[in-house]
Order: structure tokens, then sequence, then C-alpha cells
């Protein structure tokens, strides 16, 4: 979808858009020939490129936010603009919720939700004074619609983002729109760690009615799409993308036939 869309001539910032999702964020993006800037706490070995279109980098601890204001500044300094905004950074570790510390779950809401709420607020000082304003996406997760056991905190974290977005869509417009990607289960680098070997991701993929993971440029693809003049009246809204969802359990466990 991308290739179709003219990203030309837009400067977009993508945090943690050196790997996994965010790689595929930041592919989308070059190959629709945005200049790309992606920041993260270490640079990655290869920078998402697309042809001599290569993604730009900026060493950013998202939850410092002096180092947020910093990385913002550093990327006017250099284009004179920022047009588009992805909150990508976040993720976390399985923990049981009964024996999460609280110094753990801070982290968890630091990275998952202050983090993306200081950067977006600090883009939104500087795309409120451009003649054609702004878009923010927030890369969320279905965690923060359905429960999510072992990731308790994350997914109250993700919950309350969502309502956030909805907060600064109405707050920032008509100059800034804001949306939410709402992300399932996706197939990185590491879906190993989460659902095993090749035969295990083909297990899961099996339990998704499109019969396979979400790979990151599918969310690439929501983001342009979100970022671009075709979604000019789409704001405050959540593009779902998890291949129609998870079936429900007591499907497979009832004996009934109607």
């Amino acid at each position: 979808m991308s290739e179709q869309i003219d990203m030309r001539g837009r400067v977009v910032l993508i945090t943690g858009g050196g790997k996994g999702v965010g790689k595929g964020i930041s592919q989308r993006f070059l190959d629709a020939g945005a200049t790309v800037v992606v920041c993260g706490r270490s640079e990655p070995e290869q920078l998402p490129r697309a042809g001599e279109n290569i993604a730009d980098f900026r060493i950013c601890d998202v939850t410092d936010r002096e180092q947020i204001d910093q990385c913002i500044e550093s990327v006017i300094a250099r284009f004179k603009r920022l047009d588009v905004l992805i909150n990508n950074a976040g993720g976390t570790p399985y923990k049981d919720a009964a024996t999460a510390s609280p110094r753990y779950s801070e982290k968890i809401i630091a990275l998952n939700l202050i983090a993306p709420m200081q950067f977006s607020e600090a883009a939104n000082i500087v795309m409120q004074t451009q003649e054609n304003g702004g878009c923010v996406v927030h890369i969320n997760s279905v965690s923060a619609v359905r429960p999510s056991p072992g990731t308790a905190a994350y997914g109250a974290a993700k919950a309350a983002l969502l309502a956030l977005a909805e907060s600064q869509a109405q707050q920032w417009a008509p100059k800034v729109r804001v949306n939410s990607v709402v992300v399932g289960l996706v197939k990185t680098e590491q879906a190993h760690l989460h659902y095993g070997d090749e035969a295990g991701i083909a297990a899961v993929a099996n339990t998704i009615p499109l019969r396979r993971l979400a790979e990151p440029t599918d969310i690439g693809n929501a983001c342009v799409y979100l970022s671009c003049e075709l979604s000019g009246g789409v704001t405050a809204a959540r593009l779902t993308v998890h291949g129609g969802g998870e079936r429900p359990a007591f499907l497979d466990a009832a004996t009934g036939s109607g």
C-alpha cells in the first residue's frame, strides 16, 4: 500500500524504529519516500533503508523527558520540521501480577504510557506551529482491550494510552490528528521467544482467522495510511490490525451443537 502513497517531503520520527514492529513501520515510510528518523537507546546494527533512502538515527531514552526534547530539537535543527510521530517504543516481559514489585510496575507504565504521552506533547508543540500541522500515531496492543494475564501493568498502561489518544485528538485538533493502531500477534525476529519454534508459530497462527501472524510491515501500512491525506478526516480512531481476533475459548470447550 505504502508504495502507492507519496510521503516525500514529510519528516517522520519513529520511537524504537530500528527493530521489530518499529523496523517494519520505518520500512513502509521509507518505501513511500518519507524522511525517516528512528530513535532508541542504542543504534541498530543496520538502519532501515529503501534504496538510497536510509533512516537517520538519534539516541534517546523515551522515558527521559530531557532526552525527548533534545531528540525533537535535533530533528527540527536538521530537517526544519516534524510531520509525523509514531510512538512505537514499548513492551513488557512476562510477570505475574501477584509478585510484581511496585518498581517493576512503575517502569512498565513509564515506558508504555508516560513516554508516549510526553513524546507526543513535545511533538505537538512543534506541529501546532506548522502550516500543515502534523500527525501522531500511538502503537497500541490488543492487551488494552482484553484481559492481559502475565502482563497486567502493560495492559493497563495500553488501555490508558487509548483513552489518552482520544483526549489528545480533541484537544489538538484541527492542527494535529492523533490515532491509535491496536496490534495483535506479530511475527518479528523475536517471535520464537513468545511462540516457540516454527511449528509453534504455525500453531498460534492457525488460531487467527486470517491464519497468519501480522508482519511488521502490516503495522507500517496502517501507520502510513493514518499519516497521509487519505485519512485526513480521521482522528481519535482505533485501527485494529489483529487478523480477525482471537477465537473465544468457550467455543472449543462447549459441548452443545446449536
